[in-house]
């Protein structure tokens, strides 16, 4: 039979951090989100301790002392190298994979029987955590709505769980709350509840047209999902982006425009590498700055502006210069920015990007080959191996990670030591 496996990463970032610890495997491990600012992942010792995602580091600071609990700093040159190394891991098993995020893959799986998928999802299992050591859970159904529910389900049983020709399906997605479903929303799940819908067992058997008329078009795929029907195929070459942001807050607080400039033209080079790795450019810059509204006795100040490219570019060159001119006409003395951001959009493709009767294009393809030169000798020698001087040396004001293990993967001076 023709089925969706979604093989999901259990407690992703943790579980990479323990990767290269395994001292803390069964033991307490948080993760911190940006300028290590709050929880964004748990293991699941710190989970029974009631510890929710997303509470501030520093109201929570006592429950990490009292449980020995131990904390990281998101490294997110690790997640997103391991990330790689499960997804190719998963290519062994079939050629039709869709990497849904960081931690979550559909796989399309043809030629095997309903009573031997389960067994197949379990070696997808054992050989993901025997190549790269982390650990996942499997979910089996004919739709890939259906995947998403085994998958969840999965978590609670041996880490494989099959929808496909499961006679006690019903039984399942009786006990399956509707908030629950893949695409079902917090405001769709109320007004479901309202009309009596609270699992999915009672979603998927909810009159179509009637759901088509609340829910919209998508709303009706997901219930014929919920049937066993397939209407969301794999997206194995995922769309382009139709706008890129790179911002960051600051881990520390920036007052002057020189620092507002380097952080500034740092996210405008970030902004061009997201745009080439997906072969476009983009004909509209925005820059954004904002002072930490959090802080009520501070005084407050935010500001936005934009403008439209003379060329539709992905060239750093021309970013951070047009990005430049942005946050300097925005920025006003005597406060204390807490945040600032680039923001590209009108996302076309470079191949075929709109040219100016009145703009040369020269100059563009001149920095368009130097900005390739860089990108190969970053991708060769690490990240900031060379970049522009408006992107600061000492960049004071770049994310605090008080807590950041070692990049063990992708940095020569930070692989893993072996001592026998």
């Amino acid at each position: 039979m023709n089925c969706f496996m979604l093989v999901d990463c259990n407690n992703f970032y943790v579980s990479c951090e323990r990767v290269f610890r395994p001292a803390l495997a069964g033991k307490p491990v948080i993760v911190l989100s940006n300028n290590d600012g709050c929880v964004v992942a748990r293991s699941d010792e710190v989970k029974k301790l009631g510890l929710k995602r997303g509470t501030p580091f520093f109201q929570c600071k006592w429950l990490v002392e009292k449980h020995g609990i131990t904390a990281f700093s998101s490294n997110y040159a690790l997640y997103a190298d391991m990330s790689q190394r499960v997804m190719s891991t998963l290519e062994q098993f079939t050629p039709e994979l869709e990497v849904y995020s960081i931690d979550e893959a559909f796989l399309s799986i043809t030629g095997l029987q309903a009573e031997e998928l389960p067994a197949y999802g379990q070696k997808i299992k054992d050989t993901v955590r025997r190549w790269t050591g982390i650990p996942t859970s499997v979910g089996i159904g004919p739709s890939k709505t259906l995947a998403k529910v085994a998958a969840k389900l999965s978590k609670s049983t041996a880490g494989v769980c099959s929808l496909a020709a499961n006679p006690k399906l019903d039984e399942l997605l009786d006990g399956f709350d509707v908030n629950d479903v893949w695409g079902i929303g917090t405001q769709y799940a109320a007004l479901l509840r309202s009309h009596g819908i609270h699992n999915a067992k009672q979603l998927r058997d909810a009159p179509e047209k009637w759901i088509r008329a609340h829910l919209t078009v998508m709303g009706q795929r997901t219930v014929r999902e919920l049937r066993g029907y397939p209407c969301f195929p794999l997206e194995e070459a995922p769309p382009s982006k139709q706008g890129v942001i790179s911002s960051r807050s600051f881990g520390q607080p920036v007052t002057e425009l020189t620092q507002l400039r380097e952080a500034v033209a740092s996210y405008a080079a970030r902004a061009g590498e997201k745009l080439r790795a997906q072969g476009s450019v983009a004909g509209y810059l925005a820059v954004f700055i904002t002072t930490n509204p959090y802080q009520p006795s501070q005084r407050q100040y935010a500001n936005t502006t934009g403008l439209s490219l003379p060329l539709a570019t992905a060239n750093t060159a021309e970013l951070i210069r047009y990005a430049l001119k942005a946050v300097e006409s925005i920025y006003k003395p005597g406060y204390i920015y807490k945040k600032a951001g680039v923001v590209l959009s009108e996302i076309s493709s470079a191949k075929g990007a709109q040219l100016n009767l009145f703009v040369p294009s020269a100059p563009w393809q001149r920095n368009r080959e130097l900005t390739n030169t860089m990108d190969k000798l970053n991708a060769r020698w690490g990240k900031r191996a060379v970049y522009y001087g408006a992107q600061g040396l000492d960049q004071t004001w770049r994310l605090r990670s008080d807590y950041l293990s070692r990049r063990y993967t992708t940095s020569w001076e930070e692989l893993p030591e072996v001592r026998a």
